[in-house]
């Protein structure tokens, strides 16, 4: 089952800092970005833009997340060739990625062949915005980029909530657009299961007194 938020578009970041710099990651408290509020990630996403040597952000919209089926590569492959965009576009000697895959030393070597050039060094962990706070730097820019976009797109929908399917307020938004518009809204994704199983509960089912 695919994860991640049915609403909206996927934010993807990537942030380099010379090595003698590093530093100032931890001094201004970078850390994994789910576990800082909304607004001291706004406070944070602002520093590390100012300070940082450079960073690459990728806005992957509901409608690119969709076509990869029709490309037949998974969500994990997508996320690989985006990420390889960044660091191409980076160039950084020293990469530390948060692995998508199960297997983190195959996400590392799979993007490793995506690159057009040979960094000196590239690290590819699970959780890595836990255990590196270059990682949480570029997690953090991403989270306030994607929630920028959300409140953007709640301007034009009315207040779907967060976007993603546990949130309450997110189904019930999808379920009635459905159901009023005999279609899915183009901020979601047609690929997911959430928007599937709605789809076919709104508009796919019979009751039996249609046939009446």
């Amino acid at each position: 089952m695919l994860k991640g938020s049915v609403l909206g578009p996927m934010v993807l970041c990537g942030i380099c800092f010379i090595k003698s710099r590093l530093n100032f990651l931890s001094e201004i408290g970078v850390k994994d970005s789910k576990k800082l509020t909304p607004k001291r990630r706004s406070e944070l996403a602002d520093l590390l833009k100012k300070n940082c040597y450079s960073l690459n952000t990728k806005i992957i919209s509901p409608q690119e997340i969709d076509e990869r089926e029709m490309k037949k590569i998974t969500m994990n492959r997508l996320e690989e060739i985006k990420m390889a965009e960044i660091i191409n576009d980076l160039k950084p000697d020293i990469i530390f990625i948060d692995a998508a895959d199960v297997n983190e030393q195959r996400y590392g070597k799979s993007i490793q062949k995506l690159l057009n050039y040979t960094p000196k060094k590239l690290v590819s962990k699970h959780k890595a915005d836990d255990l590196y706070p270059i990682v949480s730097a570029g997690s953090i820019v991403a989270k306030v980029k994607r929630d920028d976009l959300i409140e953007e797109l709640h301007k034009n929908y009315g207040n779907f909530g967060s976007g993603y399917p546990s949130d309450v307020k997110t189904i019930e938004f999808l379920r009635n657009y459905i159901k009023i518009n005999k279609k899915a809204p183009k901020i979601a994704r047609l690929s997911w299961e959430t928007t599937k199983k709605i789809i076919d509960e709104e508009l796919s089912n019979k009751k039996i007194t249609d046939f009446f």
